[in-house]
């Protein structure tokens, strides 16, 4: 994990808002390999291992498949410009070296990807049953089935990503009460976040 996405880090737990402290055991440049982070509200410990940070109650993989290609997800996400963060959920995090090449300097957080989509120099890996991000502090985010059709991803998204910024997801279109569809069709919908 890239250890500057540790500033956007957040508790999971329901009190407010709150940073996570790292405590690493292992680096290698600025990735961090393994160690532990903390929150300072409620106490609860968080493991890093292999550079992927654990929050809990991520879902099982279940091998959807993406009808993004990494082009086709740069033209919808709008991104220009190197810094910052994009978030990919689920099966588009598969095309995490495609994304990176397309995006150079912006950082890639993948949430819950694919088996065989490993944390690296490229992306950071996070597991999860929610964006473990600190509200508006991402550049875009993306989410694959089935993260698009559900409202709770659809409504975390909407929290993590900077306003006026985009939402990318594969699904049915999300109710307008979280994010404003700017277009949809065949089954991907582009929004932004309603502030």
């Amino acid at each position: 994990m890239f250890i500057e996405l540790t500033d956007h880090l957040r508790c999971p737990s329901t009190h407010d808002e709150r940073f996570l402290v790292l405590l690493p055991d292992r680096m290698e440049g600025r990735s961090v390999r393994s160690g532990q982070l903390g929150c300072p509200v409620c106490g609860r410990v968080f493991h890093l291992a292999d550079g992927v940070f654990d929050a809990g109650d991520a879902p099982p993989s279940g091998g959807e498949a993406t009808a993004l290609t990494g082009g086709a997800l740069a033209a919808l996400i709008g991104l220009h410009g190197p810094g910052g963060y994009l978030v990919v959920a689920g099966a588009p995090a598969a095309l995490s070296e495609e994304i990176a090449e397309l995006f150079p300097g912006v950082g890639l957080v993948a949430v819950n990807p694919p088996a065989g989509v490993a944390d690296g120099d490229l992306v950071s890996v996070l597991r999860a049953g929610m964006l473990p991000l600190k509200s508006r502090s991402m550049r875009g985010v993306v989410l694959g089935a089935p993260f698009g059709g559900d409202p709770h991803w659809v409504g975390e998204a909407a929290r993590v990503v900077l306003p006026g910024l985009r939402i990318v997801g594969e699904g049915g279109d999300p109710a307008d009460d979280e994010v404003e569809v700017m277009a949809s069709a065949s089954g991907v919908w582009v929004a932004t976040p309603r502030r």
